[in-house]
């Protein structure tokens, strides 16, 4: 019975979207969550040894964005035959390290470009018409610093250049979000950060009001050997739920030790905060 209460609070709390419940847990508990996920998921290896990309997969020249911006609402779809790729590849990184990743196919690259489920159709002259692709690489910053990945170039007969996609496949690989597994995406979390010195974050993060007005929220922090955690305290607004309207605010905040290579997560989500600024960090944004 009480695994059943909680699981449906938890269900509750997910669905809830712009509402919130009044009475959350305290700072100092999700940060605690935080670290020992952080640790004992798996999430600390994959930072340091896996695949965690901080550039867009995607190359695309500026005349080719342009066009696609200008044509937002058209499919992507097939119209020509297309190679197959090796099985495995190896991502290659610039201190000599290496790991061996699965590759997908082409049509599958075309799927991550487009926002649209390979079941969607369109008219003929509203979609951009994949005619052919060569196995290729790009060089992209990953949090273990730059490397060179397996990619497809992709060829269409209505874009006026090709358009360059990792090809690595991260359904098939370890990755942040799934390590973490399941986690909020409430009302408050800390969506950036910039280093201003070694010891000096200037903090961007979003909340929930109640009334719409600004509110006396405090950016809290907690620091760890391996990891630093940023949070809010969002003033007590009352009992039950409340339309909740968004607000955003900014604040400077001071570390005790020098960030160095810790990793910045944030409290509610247990998630790095890179995965706000970087969607394709974390896991596959699609996915």
């Amino acid at each position: 019975m009480l695994r059943l209460i909680t699981t449906l609070l938890a269900v509750v709390l997910l669905l809830s979207g712009g509402q919130f419940l009044i009475g959350r847990p305290a700072f100092e508990d999700h940060a605690a969550q935080a670290v020992w996920t952080w640790r004992i998921s798996g999430a600390a290896e994959i930072w340091r040894n896996g695949f965690v990309p901080v550039d867009d997969l995607s190359a695309i020249p500026p005349d080719v964005l342009k066009k696609i911006q200008h044509d937002e609402e058209y499919g992507w779809v097939v119209d020509g035959p297309l190679p197959a790729g090796p099985a495995e590849a190896q991502v290659r990184w610039d201190d000599g390290s290496s790991m061996r990743v699965p590759v997908i196919e082409p049509r599958k690259a075309l799927m991550a470009l487009s926002p649209w489920s390979e079941e969607d159709t369109f008219p003929d002259d509203e979609a951009y018409h994949l005619t052919g692709a060569a196995y290729t690489t790009m060089r992209l910053n990953t949090v273990r610093g730059i490397a060179t990945v397996p990619a497809w170039r992709l060829y269409f007969s209505d874009l006026p250049g090709p358009i360059d996609q990792v090809a690595v496949d991260r359904n098939a690989i370890d990755t942040l979000k799934e390590a973490i597994g399941r986690h909020m995406s409430g009302d408050q979390h800390v969506n950036d950060f910039e280093v201003l010195d070694e010891r000096t974050l200037l903090v961007d993060y979003d909340y929930g009001s109640c009334t719409g007005r600004p509110l006396d929220v405090s950016l809290r922090i907690s620091e760890k050997p391996d990891v630093v955690v940023l949070g809010l305290d969002v003033p007590d607004q009352g009992d039950g739920f409340c339309a909740g309207t968004g607000r955003s605010g900014q604040d400077v905040i001071r570390l005790d030790e020098p960030l160095g290579e810790r990793v910045v997560l944030d409290a509610t989500s247990r998630l790095p905060v890179l995965c706000s600024r970087a969607p394709d960090a974390c896991g596959d944004r699609n996915a």
